[in-house]
């Protein structure tokens, strides 16, 4: 009869998490897609490494978020929705618009959407810069960029 030593399982430390920097310019790139890659990213789902229960993903900084592209006739028909707190105070607004006005939010929104929704998926949402134009305040973080593009599933290191 054969003795059975189960293997190991991994579990990853918070201690023990190594993060890096990557940078996405959205100019190129589909909103849908990338931010389902980005969410993966933010989760850790990109490491061998990755433990649910466990904050183990990187920082992620989006640069030209205002210049980010749809199919269809998504930036007329979608639609984001959200409530004052008065009676009867449901409003919306349509993708143009939020493109317009507050284009950060229109990341952050599809990315958060696809996160976790815990005290741990808001962990990994703090790790989301979105910036609407091509500059950003995160020049000591320069030399640690790591250039991504997900349209074409090419990553450069930048």
């Amino acid at each position: 009869m054969q003795s059975y030593s189960p293997q190991r399982s991994f579990v990853q430390r918070k201690e023990d998490v190594i993060r890096k920097w990557y940078h996405v310019d959205a100019s190129e790139e589909i909103l849908g897609r990338m931010a389902v890659e980005v969410a993966s990213i933010l989760m850790g789902k990109n490491k061998p490494t990755y433990t649910p229960h466990v904050d183990c993903g990187d920082f992620v900084v989006v640069t030209n978020a205002r210049k980010i592209q749809t199919t269809g006739d998504k930036v007329e028909q979608k639609l984001y929705r959200y409530h004052t707190g008065y009676l009867g105070g449901l409003k919306s607004n349509n993708l143009r618009w939020m493109l317009d006005k507050k284009p950060e939010e229109v990341i952050r929104l599809a990315v958060r959407r696809m996160l976790p929704k815990t005290r741990l998926g808001r962990k990994m949402l703090s790790k989301l810069k979105v910036f609407a134009g091509e500059d950003h305040p995160l020049e000591a973080q320069q030399s640690k960029f790591e250039k991504v593009q997900f349209t074409s599933k090419q990553i450069k290191e930048g």
